[in-house]
């Protein structure tokens, strides 16, 4: 029964086999070439049997690993790579079929690859996860046949492994390279002067243009006899929490990602950058009640903790409940801290139903409220018009743009500060809105 399950016929069987019955229906016209089909008959057969025999008398010769991370990261790029090697004694070709997990959504993976008599090749193919949580890969498929291509083997090699997709990795290392690099204002990272005066003293240095007048020390300037200037620091060990909204609102796609994957992606570009910092990195998600509540610290484990946080947060489809926020985060945070307030606003009516919270939480903490615009209908409000229905089209489109810029007016005119972003740009903005509080010494 195994020899039955493992056994396929390719196409150049059936080719040929067509061939033979050709030949057999040319004989009933030409019973000359009667003999001829027979003999043609048999030399197919025996070709069968050799390569049946080649195929499967020895026990399996191809071994296969596959090598992939444990850990995924999320919206981007992952390399796979499956070893392979042959031990016939015969050149061989395989059809190789990895049985990937069903989240990616791929259902023609198929590659090729000829192997010489023990040689061992590697291929690499890529993944892009689109949601987070476990990955099974299953077993790995491979058809071998030789150079006759009459008859396949599979070889089924049990290489079941289970992968964790977490928020973006990739993303994070990129942009904790560009903030604390010289050039990071080439990648989009601005670098704010500070401005603010809540800052600790560091040193005493040389007055270089562009320095604060302010901050001239006129004692070290005298016994110097040149312009003296002191040094600050930003001050260390402020909380800040990534609020992150899971209702429905945050399920809106962009790009493969639900808004929440952005928000979660940058949540954790930015827990790292606060940590390194100095400061103190928390969590909250919430949709009609809270969820996840992590508080904010700055040991070694604490973005290990926010990472295992974010992990499974999903969407829900129920409304945002500001209210449960609001009290819950009376008993969760302790001090004044910074929110970075992950949601999307729609409308002015939804914002206008939640404005009081938000003014209240503002007066507790310093809050920041990113929103998100709408991509797709920016690019509706471009299209160049052919048809009156286009006109009613790039007139909504236009209206729900500016309701956007009004909900940001809207924030400000209370004090609140407010990022409207596009999907690609969150981590970026984020970032930046951070370094500028801090520079300006206003948490």
């Amino acid at each position: 029964m195994r020899f039955i399950r493992a056994l396929y016929i390719r196409k150049v069987f059936f080719l040929y086999w067509s061939i033979v019955i050709g030949v057999y229906c040319l004989s009933f016209v030409w019973p000359i070439i009667f003999p001829i089909a027979h003999i043609v008959l048999m030399v197919l057969l025996a070709l069968v049997v050799v390569d049946i025999m080649v195929l499967f008398l020895t026990k399996s010769k191809v071994k296969a690993r596959r090598i992939i991370n444990k850990q995924l990261s999320l919206g981007d790029r992952n390399t796979v790579r499956l070893q392979i090697s042959s031990k016939y004694k015969q050149p061989i070709s395989i059809r190789i079929i990895d049985e990937l997990p069903y989240q990616l959504q791929i259902r023609d993976f198929e590659h090729f690859m000829f192997l010489k008599p023990n040689e061992t090749k590697e291929l690499r193919y890529e993944i892009e996860p689109t949601q987070r949580g476990e990955y099974d890969f299953g077993d790995l498929n491979i058809y071998v046949s030789t150079v006759l291509r009459l008859i396949e083997r599979r070889i089924k090699l049990p290489l079941h492994q289970t992968v964790k997709v977490y928020p973006s990795i990739f993303q994070m290392k990129k942009y904790e390279l560009q903030v604390f690099s010289k050039t990071a204002i080439f990648q989009g990272i601005k670098k704010v002067r500070r401005l603010g005066n809540n800052n600790e003293f560091e040193q005493i240095k040389n007055y270089v243009q562009g320095d604060d007048i302010r901050t001239i020390n006129w004692k070290a300037t005298s016994r110097r006899g040149e312009l003296m200037v002191n040094q600050y620091q930003e001050e260390r060990a402020q909380q800040v929490y990534c609020v992150i909204d899971k209702s429905r609102s945050m399920r809106m796609p962009f790009e493969g990602l639900t808004l929440l994957d952005h928000a979660i992606n940058s949540s954790l570009v930015l827990s790292n950058i606060i940590l390194r910092k100095g400061d103190k990195a928390g969590v909250i998600t919430f949709s009609d009640k809270l969820g996840a509540q992590l508080p904010a610290e700055s040991n070694a484990g604490q973005l290990r903790k926010i990472l295992d946080t974010l992990y499974n947060q999903k969407t829900k489809f129920m409304e945002s409940n500001y209210e449960r926020l609001y009290f819950g985060s009376r008993n969760i945070i302790k001090g004044r801290s910074m929110l970075l307030l992950f949601t999307n606003f729609e409308s002015m009516y939804a914002l206008k139903r939640n404005m009081h919270l938000l003014r209240k939480l503002n007066q507790q903490h310093l809050l920041v409220v990113v929103f998100f615009e709408n991509t797709e209908l920016d690019e509706v409000s471009k299209m160049e018009v052919a048809k009156t229905k286009d006109i009613y089209f790039k007139t909504m489109a236009r209206k729900f743009a500016l309701e956007k810029e009004l909900i940001a007016y809207e924030l400000r005119k209370y004090g609140i500060q407010s990022i409207l972003t596009k999907p690609q740009d969150l981590s970026v903005n984020t970032i930046n809105k951070y370094l500028e509080i801090k520079s300006r010494g206003m948490l």
